[in-house]
């Protein structure tokens, strides 16, 4: 993709009131009330508009996104399944019919379309060429579809009883075990420290850490580790949780938080919606581990959201960051 196709997809998608893949993206960050600690129930956040999402479906009901330009419009394994999400909390408060068979819809995407990667490892991938500091080329796949695709099978699972979608999940989950050499989406750093890669760069392999990724890539974690009680997992989730608490710190800029920790000359900086999601994410981990660590530096985030001068000089610093590496 050329950087005139690229100025000219992103300018239909985040300047014109065109549908495109922010229609779906970019809902309320918005805290689930009615989750549960310790329970395989509700998801952590509502995703209500993203469940109401009409812009493009296929004959399934399953969503699509028009990403403009030669990209066009694809299916998003990550959309699918917060889609799908969404859904089933609006199921579990309506007991309506139609969220029933959109959270099954999404969630038999799921199962039809996990496949094996180079390694041998089932992972979701996305067929589609996408722009990143390092162009991301199809077939590519993600610690974040992982993590949110296991969230919904094992809802489906729950909801239905068919052992399909646990058995789905559960070879789903075993990317997340292994390092990203391996076929997984996990990278152990020098000092020990255990991350899920929202995007697995190939060939090169480089991390990036996005924040956001990370931490949705954990709630499957957290709900593997509900629904099969095995103690290999809540291991794994305590390292991942380890890491989190060991490097926010580093997301920090004493005014707003960091999109990713890419090692560029300037960084990149969180847009102001993703920095409320990290907000909102911060807290569902305090919410899952009792530790208010992460409550504190929920709060603190909250403040910088309502500073005039940090939301401007965090815009100015992402313009920058976009004009020098996308």
């Amino acid at each position: 993709m050329t950087k005139a196709d690229y100025l000219k997809r992103i300018y239909k998608a985040y300047l014109t009131k065109e549908k495109s893949q922010l229609t779906f993206w970019h809902d309320k960050a918005e805290f689930n009330e009615k989750m549960r600690v310790g329970v395989l129930g509700q998801y952590y956040m509502k995703f209500h508009q993203k469940a109401d999402y009409t812009a493009h479906l296929d004959s399934n009901g399953v969503p699509l996104l028009n990403y403009h330009g030669v990209v066009g419009v694809q299916y998003n394994p990550i959309a699918i399944a917060q889609y799908g999400l969404g859904n089933y909390n609006l199921w579990c408060d309506t007991g309506e019919r139609p969220r029933y068979e959109n959270l099954i819809s999404a969630a038999n995407w799921l199962v039809r379309n996990l496949v094996e990667n180079r390694k041998g490892v089932r992972v979701w991938m996305h067929d589609f060429d996408f722009e990143y500091f390092r162009t991301l080329k199809a077939p590519w796949y993600s610690g974040l579809a992982q993590g949110q695709g296991i969230s919904l099978l094992l809802r489906a699972a729950q909801a239905t009883n068919d052992p399909v979608y646990a058995l789905a999940a559960e070879k789903a989950y075993e990317s997340i075990t292994l390092q990203l050499e391996q076929g997984g989406v996990t990278d152990i750093d020098e000092e020990g420290h255990y991350w899920i890669e929202e995007y697995v760069l190939q060939p090169t392999l480089e991390t990036t850490k996005i924040l956001n990724g990370f931490l949705w890539g954990l709630w499957g974690v957290y709900d593997f580790w509900l629904t099969t009680k095995r103690e290999d997992v809540h291991v794994l989730f305590q390292r991942f949780v380890g890491t989190i608490k060991a490097n926010l710190h580093r997301y920090d800029t004493g005014y707003w938080s960091y999109y990713e920790l890419t090692p560029q000359a300037v960084m990149n900086i969180a847009s102001p919606f993703y920095h409320g999601l990290h907000v909102t994410q911060l807290r569902v981990v305090y919410a899952m581990t009792g530790d208010r660590f992460f409550e504190a530096y929920a709060e603190k985030w909250s403040r910088y959201k309502n500073s005039f001068l940090g939301r401007n000089a965090a815009l100015f610093y992402k313009a920058l960051f976009k004009l020098l590496y996308y």
